[in-house]
Order: C-alpha cells, then structure tokens, then sequence
C-alpha cells in the first residue's frame, strides 16, 4: 500500500484490551509511546475493570489514545470492540500486561511497505515465565508457546479483519480461530522471525491468558 494513501489515517491502531491490570498497562503504554514507528494511534479497550485503570490512564489520553469502557465480554470480544473503533490501515493488538521492543511497530511497518498485499502479519514472541499453555483442542495438555499462533503479534488489514467477522467468541483459542477464518478466506498471510512482543508470564491471569493455541 502507499504510505499516503490517506495522510488522516494512522497506519497502526495499536488495540490494548484491560482488566485490572492498573498496576501493568503503564509499562504497556509507555512501550508503544518509545515506539521507534510514530504512525500509530491506541485504542484502550477496558472491559469493566474494578480498579483505578481508568485513572491511571488519563494521562495518557489524547487525540493519538482513546479510552473505551464496556460491561464485562471477555477477550474476543473486548479485541472485536477495538477493531470496529479503529481508524488505522492495520490493526495490531498489545495486552495490558505486555510490551513492544522500541523497533516492533517499525519492522512491521517496514515488512507491510515492502508486501503490500499482506492481510495478517505474525511473529514469534518474547516469552518471560511459563512458556507453555493449554493446548486448544486438549486444554489438559500444555504445548509451547512457539507451537502457538500469537494474537498479540497479529498486523491485520482492518478491512478484512472486519470483513470475516472478526475474533470469535470462544473459551480457548480466539487467535487461532482468527486465523482458520482468514485461511478459508484465502487471505494472504505471513509469518516473520521478529521477536520484539515481549509476553509476560510470571503475573496472574489477564485478559487474555491462555488465548493462544496451536493454529487450525
């Protein structure tokens, strides 16, 4: 695509979806804000967390961050409400209890200029803790991680992300459900050996814990 293509649009909206985690999304926030890539707005989707997000947040609302609060939905749907308020050509996800290497946001963006015609960009992930989860056809067996699709990692064309419905609402493995959509769709798709997602595993459970899964 043309970096131009519309100079109003944000090449990235950035979605961090939240629940109680007060205590983790600065260092979330502050990650995609020494992001080396500027092109980029955020949208926090809060889905009704009890403590002091909402506060902790304000400071970092603006016209490049938005805050949106909805009753209690889960992961999917906290993700899905993120992509329908997106503006950016790409959507791309960063949990509350994560963060992005400085150059994350760049190298994607520098892969996407290069292929335009991706419509899901993935990578590998830095893990910090447990590097295992619930398998999503077996959740009483653990795979690791790097046998996993990560959805934190997802670079999605809105429009099509949009147009395929979405993450669906399921208890285990809405990422690799995302993926099985796009890959009936015949959606181009691609992986790249950039681990700047750092994947943090040593907290107790958040939003979505346990969300990835071996893909379809």
């Amino acid at each position: 695509m043309r970096e131009n293509q519309n100079s109003e649009a944000p090449f990235f909206t950035v979605v961090t979806c939240t629940f109680n985690r007060a205590g983790l999304i600065r260092r979330a926030l502050d990650s995609l804000i020494d992001q080396q890539c500027r092109d980029w707005e955020c949208v926090i989707v809060d889905d009704a967390s009890t403590d002091d997000t909402r506060e902790v947040v304000a400071p970092y609302l603006g016209s490049r961050v938005r805050y949106l609060y909805h009753e209690h939905q889960g992961c999917a749907m906290s993700k899905n409400t993120g992509l329908s308020a997106a503006r950016g050509h790409y959507v791309t996800f960063l949990d509350s209890d994560d963060e992005y290497r400085p150059e994350h946001l760049r190298i994607r963006k520098e892969a996407l200029m290069r292929e335009g015609d991706i419509d899901l960009l993935h990578s590998d992930v830095e893990v910090v803790g447990n590097a295992f989860v619930p398998d999503r056809d077996d959740p009483s067996r653990l795979i690791p991680i790097s046998d996993c699709v990560v959805g934190g990692t997802f670079v999605l064309r809105r429009e099509v992300a949009l147009a395929v419905g979405g993450f669906p609402d399921v208890p285990l493995g809405d990422d690799a459900g995302l993926m099985a959509r796009l890959v009936a769709g015949g959606y181009k798709i691609k992986k790249i050996a950039s681990a700047t997602y750092v994947y943090y595993r040593d907290t107790p459970d958040s939003l979505c814990t346990d969300q990835f899964s071996r893909p379809s």
